[in-house]
């Protein structure tokens, strides 16, 4: 079995609940859910709404209904970014975002949508100040992650969030990779808008999602379609989730993304924290005493999610990741990570970093063997 250290982009390996949780569906409850009413379609129901309800709980949200079950998170941003703006709207995000948030507002740009980026420092940290600054009256949305993907650097959403609903401004917030690992509380952190993928930090399988929208939120729809619902009628219901969810659901992977999150509430979040800062501690420690290795985004694991990003100076990062896996067996990211626009901040663009992200089932046995690695690979 490889060392797995690309948790980041797909956890991996699921817990057991989880692959038995899929495999139950499959085989017992892989019917249409809401188009039926037949045990089997029943069942699936059940399952849809225990995994809507499981979600709300862990993100605090009040009504499940208000969870849009999506593909992936880049689905839950497109929804709400194109349902939200329209062409004279204007929008604040950062230098820090994914591509799943960059690319819909470009393309939102290009239609009349006024789209205004605030940098982050060489740390990838985002002044409040210097948002709050850039919402100038009229302002619709701030959007922004909580967590980089390429620094693993926090955001303040904390702050940002209620000062949002003080001045009337939408808050978004992507959630990729701090969902699993950072508490989300919507409704305490002024959150209207919430995108998580289902196969990271929460567990769950590939193909899974949702977009949470908060109370008195509106949406145009992503999709048009069939939704089980008012089947006599040929405009799309007004009724969330219906409203926002056409087609057939993911029934075999929501079973699975209810898992998780179950998991996740059994284990506790503060203890997957701990453990995986541990595992962080450790390898910054390591890392800091290679003199050719370049560590990026901030020192204090405070203010640090499950991602470090390093370099070897005079190593291509792509070498980098290519003799760690062929020659140690070891799974890492390397290269632009899908936000140019992060490692332009971090002046690591073009060539990019390695990227390290540790998950649950990760060993400190395992983050030595990287470290020897690495050691190896800095010296040759």
């Amino acid at each position: 079995m490889p060392i797995y250290l690309d948790n980041a982009a797909t956890s991996f390996p699921k817990p057991e609940a989880v692959c038995g949780a899929v495999d139950h569906a499959l085989r017992h409850a892989a019917a249409n859910p809401g188009r039926g009413g037949y045990r089997l379609s029943l069942e699936a129901g059940r399952i849809v709404l225990a995994a809507r309800e499981g979600v709300a709980r862990l993100i605090g949200l009040a009504d499940p209904a208000r969870v849009i079950f999506t593909a992936n998170a880049t689905e839950a941003i497109n929804l709400a970014l194109f349902g939200v703006l329209s062409p004279g709207d204007r929008v604040v995000t950062t230098s820090m975002e994914h591509n799943a948030v960059v690319r819909p507002l470009r393309e939102l740009a290009a239609r009349g949508v006024e789209v205004v980026k605030v940098a982050a420092d060489s740390t990838g940290f985002v002044a409040p100040a210097d948002l709050k600054q850039a919402c100038t009256p009229g302002t619709r949305l701030l959007v922004m992650t909580h967590c980089s993907n390429v620094t693993g650097t926090v955001q303040a959403i904390e702050e940002l969030g209620p000062w949002c609903r003080a001045n009337g401004i939408l808050f978004m917030v992507d959630a990729a990779q701090s969902a699993g690992l950072l508490d989300l509380d919507m409704a305490a952190m002024g959150i209207d808008l919430l995108a998580v993928p289902g196969h990271k930090g929460l567990m769950g399988p590939p193909g899974t999602g949702f977009l949470a929208v908060g109370q008195g939120v509106w949406l145009k729809p992503l999709l048009y379609g069939g939704t089980g619902t008012h089947s006599q009628s040929d405009v799309q219901p007004e009724e969330l989730p219906e409203r926002l969810e056409s087609g057939t659901l993911n029934v075999v992977g929501l079973a699975g993304l209810h898992a998780g999150v179950e998991f996740l509430q059994e284990i506790g979040l503060n203890r997957i924290r701990v453990h995986e800062r541990e595992l962080l501690d450790q390898l910054i420690d390591g890392l800091r005493q290679i003199p050719t290795v370049s560590l990026y985004g901030i020192s204090n694991n405070g203010h640090h999610g499950g991602v470090l990003s390093f370099a070897i100076s005079g190593v291509d990062p792509a070498t980098v990741g290519y003799r760690l896996d062929t020659e140690y067996d070891i799974c890492v990211r390397v290269g632009l990570h899908c936000a140019p626009e992060a490692h332009r901040s971090i002046d690591t663009f073009p060539g990019g970093t390695v990227r390290v992200s540790p998950g649950w089932f990760n060993t400190a046995a395992e983050i030595e063997t990287l470290l020897d690695a690495i050691r190896t690979l800095a010296a040759s």
